[in-house]
């Protein structure tokens, strides 16, 4: 049965788009046990990234600063996850969603609040969009290096506020979220 993970990242972020994965382990068996992105190194995710990518059928959706702005946060999410399963190269059969809900039209799906902490397929996703969203915004980092983003990674932090306070909002930053 090809069971599919999706999680996503960058939910809270000010900067940058939210990232959702999809992991479909198809008639593999992962030879590793995965973890819930936040809780494994930076060096440890990027080879579990790898192993992922060069494992399994897997796919980005992304929602950008701008349909964040205009749709809400929540919805965004569901769009981004929405397009992870539309792009992965397989049909899906089981879908595991992390969070409360699953989002309308997607079907043959569950959700799982903290399912990255319980399901390999959702870790596996949580691990390959975390990796994925950090290294895009280390790209970012460089065309608007004033905000520090390859250190916070577009989320809230004392550094990130003084430097849109300093700076200004940037084509990444979301303008709908109160800083």
């Amino acid at each position: 049965m090809r069971i599919t993970g999706v999680d996503e990242v960058g939910v809270g972020c000010l900067a940058g788009p939210v990232i959702t994965a999809a992991v479909c382990f198809g008639n593999q068996k992962p030879s590793v046990i995965f973890r819930d992105s936040k809780k494994i190194s930076h060096t440890r995710r990027e080879k579990l990234y790898k192993y992922i990518k060069n494992n399994f059928h897997v796919s980005i959706g992304i929602a950008t600063p701008p349909e964040v702005d205009k749709l809400n946060v929540l919805k965004a999410t569901h769009l981004a996850m929405k397009r992870a399963i539309n792009n992965l190269p397989v049909v899906p059969g089981t879908i595991l969603i992390d969070g409360l809900y699953v989002p309308d039209g997607i079907n043959n799906a569950q959700s799982i609040v903290k399912g990255d902490e319980s399901q390999q397929e959702i870790a596996a996703a949580s691990i390959y969009a975390k990796y994925y969203r950090d290294e895009l915004m280390k790209l970012y980092s460089v065309k608007y290096p004033q905000y520090l983003l390859e250190k916070n990674k577009g989320y809230p932090t004392k550094e990130h506020k003084k430097a849109i306070n300093e700076h200004g909002l940037s084509n990444i930053h979301r303008k709908s979220f109160k800083i």
